[in-house]
């Protein structure tokens, strides 16, 4: 592995962290559209032992690009737990600006630079679908109305001033993932997304949203599930409670 690239705008090495399981018919496009996007950025692609073979397509690719990284893990252990561990990789490794991005394909490559921009004073910054400018293309009515009024009851409940408290494109400064205390994070699939975002609110950084363009996936099979909402669900409104609990 060669020394951590600098990438001037954002104040320090930027790691991209894409975590996978059964990606390998949309990882190859991926990692292309993420190195010309960005060839500044570094890759590690955090595979859950998926049995499509993903991850010797990532060890192909990391065999011929240096900045390429693979993180094998043994199971497939969830995705809070995937960014957790590539999280703390890439800090051990030196990286100032960590990057979380789905291996889907519906986080477009093209848009990082708008992620990137903001990190020269702001600590979290997410790629927001419902803020002015973003938009989510090709979801049905059912799965749109899920994500709207999950943001809008996470909004109410814990109080967050943020609009898209769900989404997983997202870049963090060094400083505020170690202040946020990364590690102890436990929820997976959107409540990974919330916890993180409680975590720095609470801590009092710089939050911004950027609008970004959000396409359902073209190939493979989604992760959603109903125990991802019902995670959700109980996680948000029992912060919601002690939050409120606490101020009287």
């Amino acid at each position: 592995m060669t020394a951590p690239s600098r990438t001037d705008d954002c104040q320090g090495p930027v790691l991209v962290v894409i975590p996978t399981y059964n990606e390998a018919l949309t990882l190859p496009s991926l990692l292309t559209r993420v190195r010309t996007a960005v060839p500044e950025a570094d890759v590690l692609v955090v595979d859950d032992a998926s049995p499509d073979g993903t991850g010797a397509f990532a060890d192909r690719c990391a065999a011929g690009d240096p900045a390429v990284q693979v993180m094998h893990r043994p199971v497939k252990d969830g995705l809070g737990a995937a960014y957790v561990a590539g999280f703390r990789w890439g800090l051990e490794h030196g990286y100032e600006v960590l990057v979380q991005m789905d291996a889907d394909g519906s986080h477009p490559p093209e848009q990082l630079p708008r992620l990137l921009e903001p990190l020269g004073w702001a600590d979290v910054v997410i790629g927001s679908r419902y803020v002015p400018g973003g938009s989510v293309r090709n979801w049905p009515g059912r799965r749109l109305l899920l994500s709207r009024g999950g943001n809008l009851y996470t909004r109410v409940a814990v109080r967050l001033p943020v609009r898209d408290a769900t989404a997983g494109y997202r870049a963090y400064r060094r400083s505020a993932l170690e202040k946020i205390g990364y590690t102890e994070v436990e929820s997976q699939g959107y409540c990974f997304q919330v916890d993180m975002t409680r975590r720095a609110a609470q801590r009092g950084l710089r939050i911004v949203e950027v609008p970004i363009t959000f396409t359902e996936r073209h190939a493979g099979q989604s992760k959603m599930s109903s125990d991802i909402v019902r995670e959700a669900l109980w996680r948000v409104t029992v912060w919601g409670l002690k939050d409120r609990l606490a101020r009287r």
